[in-house]
């Protein structure tokens, strides 16, 4: 697909670009809005200000009203203050900052009322700081950057119950920033007055600029856009690697299963550590574990991966009379604070082994403890390997070149070229939603039909119009575009279940529901009353038909006769007409009041589908949004789902890919349009 060859680790020869574009400085409040102390206007200075109104822009929301982030934040905000206003603000509770969040509020009101020119103006704006700071040259094309502008300086919230929830998010200065570009092309100029830290050409990395943030200490980078061309083969090479495991998993599988059995204790923990991380049931019945991630000892969540989970993370429930097999019970903080709780039938085996590693060990203790540098009582750094030297970023060469070298990594590489963890999680991912859409698309129905139309009067009144006046039945329920949409969802819920991806009820979703559930009775009060209005009409339809003619012209017999129409099994009976006497004027007024009584009951019937299909489709909606209220569909979508399985499968089924992927995710994916026929097998 890429026909340029690279020597190897390089990742181009030119890159040239403005650097990032720096939040503003900061804006004072206007005279009229205050702060309040203990019931008393204060004036603060510049910077303690500033912090306040980072506060006082979220007193709306949750996070607000939780000590951890009330302490943290008041900490770093009396760090921010003059000797002066620390001597006077000593209290959270008797601070009041109402007025700042009134301002700030107004002004994102009138931000969204603004006329229709202003908003013009300002998209004007945007677009040429797009122009100027949001494209590089890199080896002669121009390539969009992802995002161009540093983080603004505010408050952390984190996710989860953060422990740094609070702290400040300092504004990014140039002194901060690193510039990567080529040797011989132009430096980014700095801001006047300031310099960047440092400007280096590592070629061997795809950012154009990074820094260290200071609540984490981690790297930050602005990067290529997704949908660039070198992101693009990165994404490409990702999935292949994937489909090159589905060659040689079951021999992988195979081996580990068998050194569930080896003497060698740490031979034993790591098949059980990477039965962890690849375990692929029934998403209600999986783990997929992540290997860990690095974190900073003591300040930061007691977050956990495969590698460093500890005993008091696990549970083992042996397998009772009529009960279910081995079961082991995990329970802990993952990545972004987000809990992982799931009991999961294990083979026997595993939990025998299991039970070895955890005799004799305190709660604290490193369930996997001969994978781990510390022993048993190793802290973090079985997670600080497995993250650097499985899940590396090709974006930190920090980490790209860490020389901790994990056993399970060395493994991994040995059973397959490229092999990490989270290839095991690529691969279980697209192949979960593959078989999970292979299986759902057929598989759920909703009808759009609860009443079959027949009778002799009907009938009759068909043969009365033209083909183009019926309706025709419409297609089976699962192949209604509204129930593989939510097939689809459905599959892409099972995937994101399989990789723990959560997230917390959105605020608005009760009053969303509510509002969707009286559309729903709306509509099917629209519904009862289209039913009403066609029984009626079919009523009236089948009186003027039970009136048969005593006399009826030859050439309206044979057209009658000749002209066979079934609608759902409804016909003409045999005989209707054959002793019907030729006259003119009697059948030629029945016909019109059958062909007049025909029409509106297609009509009303026209309208009565397209209810029910409406009515199908915010049902539809409203399952799926109930289902997904706790569940990112996104991340796994983005990352882990080879695209090119949804859209074989779109045009498989002729789902518009604009249903599955939006516009910024279709430039994302442009490499997979022309790869995905929809005979495309993962």
């Amino acid at each position: 697909m890429w026909e340029e060859t690279r020597k190897s680790g390089v990742k181009w020869q030119q890159l040239e670009h403005k650097g990032p574009y720096f939040t503003p400085a900061y804006e004072p409040l206007p005279d009229g809005v205050h702060f309040f102390y203990d019931g008393k206007p204060v004036q603060l200075s510049l910077a303690a200000e500033e912090v306040a109104t980072f506060y006082g822009k979220m007193l709306h929301l949750e996070c607000t009203t939780k000590e951890v982030f009330r302490r943290n934040f008041f900490s770093d905000w009396r760090k921010e203050m003059t000797a002066e206003e620390r001597k006077l603000i000593t209290h959270l509770d008797k601070c009041d900052f109402t007025e700042i969040h009134r301002h700030f509020m107004e002004r994102a009101e009138a931000r969204r009322t603004l006329p229709r020119e202003q908003k013009q103006k300002l998209k004007e704006e945007a677009e040429k700081l797009q122009q100027e700071f949001g494209y590089c040259v890199l080896d002669g094309h121009r390539e969009k950057i992802g995002n161009f502008k540093t983080e603004p300086p505010g408050l952390f919230r984190g996710r989860g119950d953060h422990p740094k929830m609070g702290m400040l998010k300092r504004r990014v200065m140039p002194e901060d920033v690193v510039i990567n570009c080529s040797r011989d092309s132009k430096i980014p100029e700095p801001p006047a007055g300031h310099r960047w830290r440092e400007v280096r050409s590592d070629n061997t990395v795809l950012w154009l600029a990074a820094w260290v943030e200071n609540i984490q200490n981690s790297f930050k980078y602005i990067v290529l856009n997704p949908s660039s061309k070198p992101k693009g083969e990165m994404d490409w090479q990702k999935y292949e690697v994937a489909r090159r495991l589905k060659g040689v998993v079951d021999k992988i599988r195979a081996q580990y299963q068998a050194d569930w059995k080896s003497p060698e204790m740490k031979k034993r923990q790591l098949a059980v550590a990477l039965y962890f991380i690849d375990k692929l049931a029934p998403p209600s019945n999986s783990l997929a574990l992540r290997t860990g991630n690095e974190k900073e000892e003591g300040e930061t969540a007691d977050t956990v991966g495969c590698c460093s989970l500890r005993v008091e993370h696990v549970r083992l429930h042996a397998p009772s009379a009529g009960g279910q097999g081995h079961v082991v019970e995990l329970d802990f903080l993952g990545k972004d604070s987000i809990r992982y709780k799931n009991h999961v039938t294990v083979e026997k085996l595993v939990f025998q082994n299991l039970e070895h590693f955890m005799e004799d060990k305190d709660p604290k203790d490193n369930l996997f403890d001969a994978l781990t540098p510390g022993g048993k009582h190793g802290s973090v750094q079985a997670d600080i390997v497995l993250e650097k030297e499985l899940n590396v970023l090709d974006l930190d060469p920090q980490a790209a070149g860490s020389e901790c070298t994990s056993s399970l990594n060395k493994h991994l590489q040995d059973l397959m070229e490229g092999l990490t963890a989270k290839v095991f999680r690529t691969y279980n991912a697209s192949v979960t939603l593959q078989e999970q859409l292979r299986v759902l698309t057929r598989g759920f129905q909703i009808s759009l039909f609860q009443k079959e139309m027949t009778g002799p009067g009907i009938a009759l009144g068909l043969l009365c119009l033209t083909q183009k006046d019926i309706v025709q039945p419409p297609q089976e329920a699962e192949d209604s575009l509204t129930c593989k949409i939510l097939a689809y969802n459905r599959a892409n819920r099972a995937v994101a279940v399989l990789c723990n991806h959560q997230r917390a009820v959105p605020k608005t979703f009760e009053k969303s529901m509510q509002t969707l559930q009286k559309k729903i009775e709306a509509k099917k009060a629209q519904v009862a009353e289209a039913r009403v209005e066609l029984q009626k009409a079919e009523t009236d339809l089948r009186m003027i038909g039970d009136h048969k003619p005593k006399s009826i012209d030859v050439a309206t017999c044979r057209q009658l006769k000749s002209t066979p129409y079934a609608l759902r099994g409804g016909v003409v009976p045999s005989g209707y007409f054959e002793n019907a006497t030729p006259c003119g004027s009697e059948s030629q007024h029945i016909l019109d009041s059958i062909r007049v009584a025909t029409s509106g009951v297609l009509q009303k019937q026209r309208r009565l589908l397209k209810l029910e299909e409406q009515l199908a489709r915010l049902r539809a909606k409203a399952t799926d949004k109930e289902e997904n209220k706790q569940v990112a569909l996104g991340t796994a979508k983005l990352n882990y789902l080879d695209p090119r399985i949804s859209i074989a499968w779109c045009k498989r089924f002729g789902v518009p890919v604009e249903k599955i992927y939006n516009k910024t995710q279709r430039e994302r994916f442009a490499w997979a349009f022309n790869q995905a026929g929809e005979d495309f097998e993962f």
